[in-house]
């Protein structure tokens, strides 16, 4: 998307509303309502993130405890389902499942899946096929006007293999006048990567990882990749999609380069500069694997509070439900079950609910809330991706999503983090209410991570609507993102205190709280695709 916001990624509730941990009576006034419940969450995430629930996988029988689970938990609070009346909406999707006994053949050169790269498609097809595409680096593999920046330029990729390299020119040159500097711009997301490729008609693309631009290890690459994958489906079996999504190691892609007789070090330093052209390896790969490809069903839970005065406007708070289910492996089955990501944040839609429709059996909400559990975030957003196409509200009347993604479980801390900077007025009431507690906004410490365009939200601002992230991983456990993120290791502990989501969940009512009874409508203050797609929709 070209666009500048690529740049960076009612009434208060009182003080005593969060003063107990346990509920009050069922008959306690507004000041009385009850506050965090520690022990409903812990439950709830202890719970999601069982062995029972199977890591939770879209279309496994992860799917029909977690979505069960979810929908009973809403119907016993008294809160409606948003699709037609249902707690379920349904998003068609296919089930993709690539065998990783397959082999990249550069030249004589020989890689074996896993170790040394990743492969997989979002074409509906029994078998993907790569013979003697010829090999093409294209820098950053980035087409973007408004920086005068086209790595594409007078190179015709159709039907070759393009290499490109992770995260934007910005990152590597840490300088701000360069795309933003050290924070990443949509451009430097992978999902970009296959998307403009694609538009150029190239027939496999492999992105060269490494750790720091990247912002993750191989690890997470290769768990993220492997395995059973989720695609929405079109009525051409997706034939518009890359037939290869790829991505190499950093010693493949010397040894390639190598064999070209090119130093990849050199080149890539070459890519930064304004007059790189596209560089012909003059090699081919070769590539093959086979897919298992079904068609089934997931679905996102949606449940609402239907405010009283402006029913038909709607605050949303939305965190996803899938992780990675089951995967097998030459020691057995694992169960990867997604605790922090983000069984944490699935249960903290639970709490808010509960509190929110408490209080409005006390003092009914103006707007209508609505609560939003996405399906196979992990693997390209495609929940929101469905939800954010109007089938359950249209998006020109949602006032913002609060967008939860991974929670603090330990102990509370003097700040809350802000992910994308001057995106949006909403940017305002995540400050007041962290003044409100006591605590600071702290700007995202690794925005060149660009985590603003790698959660549920992203498809709901895509559509014009304003969007916060509430993301803590790794903030308070410096283990996490090397040990636990996307591996087996994301496992519930009782010995969490929930410190910090108390305090997350207790800022979040708070916003939503003002949203739905203060009429305003959080606009986005950077000129962007996101500002102009909101105001064409007019909301107000």
């Amino acid at each position: 998307m070209a666009s500048t916001l690529f740049k960076s990624a009612s009434l208060s509730l009182l003080v005593s509303l969060f003063g107990c941990s346990e509920p009050a009576s069922e008959h306690s006034s507004l000041e009385n309502t009850p506050g965090v419940s520690l022990n409903n969450v812990k439950q709830h995430i202890k719970t999601l993130a069982s062995d029972d629930f199977q890591g939770r996988g879209p279309l496994t029988h992860g799917e029909v405890k977690t979505v069960g689970y979810l929908s009973e938990q809403y119907e016993a609070m008294g809160l409606t389902g948003a699709y037609n009346g249902k707690f379920l909406q349904p998003v068609k999707m296919a089930m993709v499942t690539a065998n990783q006994n397959m082999q990249l053949q550069v030249g004589d050169l020989k890689f074996k899946a896993g170790n040394d790269f990743t492969a997989r498609t979002e074409q509906l097809q029994p078998v993907i096929d790569v013979r003697n595409s010829d090999i093409v680096f294209v820098g950053y593999g980035i087409n973007a006007p408004e920086y005068n920046w086209n790595d594409y330029e007078n190179i015709n990729v159709e039907g070759k293999t393009v290499i490109v390299l992770v995260n934007d020119p910005g990152f590597a040159r840490q300088n701000d006048a360069l795309f933003t500097g050290n924070a990443m711009t949509y451009y430097g997301r992978w999902t970009y990567k296959y998307e403009e490729a694609a538009r150029q008609g190239a027939k496999a693309v492999f992105i060269v990882h490494e750790t720091a631009p990247a912002a993750y290890p191989w690890g997470v690459v290769e768990s993220s990749n492997t395995g059973t994958k989720y695609t929405l489906m079109d009525n051409n079996l997706n034939a518009s999609k890359l037939p290869v999504m790829g991505w190499l190691t950093l010693n493949t892609t010397e040894q390639i380069f190598n064999a070209a007789q090119l130093n990849y070090q050199n080149l890539k330093q070459k890519a930064l500069s304004d007059d790189f052209k596209a560089t012909a390896l003059n090699l081919t790969a070769n590539l093959s694997f086979k897919n298992e490809v079904s068609h089934a069903k997931s679905h996102n839970v949606v449940a609402q509070i239907t405010g009283s005065d402006a029913p038909n406007e709607y605050v949303v708070i939305g965190a996803h439900w899938d992780h990675f289910g089951t995967k097998q492996t030459d020691s057995g089955p694992k169960i990867y079950n997604g605790a922090v990501d983000n069984a944490s944040g699935t249960a903290a839609t639970l709490e808010i609910a509960r509190i929110m429709n408490q209080i409005h059996q006390q003092t009914p909400f103006k707007r209508s809330i609505l609560f939003a559990n996405f399906t196979a975030e992990e693997t390209g957003l495609i929940g929101s991706q469905e939800f954010a196409t109007g089938g359950v509200v249209p998006t020109k009347q949602m006032v913002g999503l609060l967008n939860i993604d991974g929670m603090n479980v330990l102990d509370g801390t003097d700040y809350i983090l802000q992910y994308g900077n001057d995106l949006s007025t909403l940017e305002n009431y995540l400050a007041n209410a962290a003044k409100a507690q006591g605590r600071v906004v702290k700007m995202d410490p690794r925005p060149q991570n660009g985590l603003f365009f790698r959660s549920d939200h992203f498809s709901l601002a895509k559509q014009g609507v304003p969007s916060l992230l509430f993301m803590s991983l790794g903030d308070t456990d410096p283990d996490y993102i090397a040990h636990k993120y996307h591996k087996e290791a994301d496992d519930y502990s009782p010995q969490w205190s929930l410190g910090g989501v108390k305090q997350d969940i207790e800022l979040i009512v708070d916003i939503a709280t003002k949203l739905a009874n203060n009429g305003d409508w959080p606009t986005w203050t950077s000129d962007s695709d996101f500002k102009a797609k909101r105001e064409q929709d007019k909301p107000h």
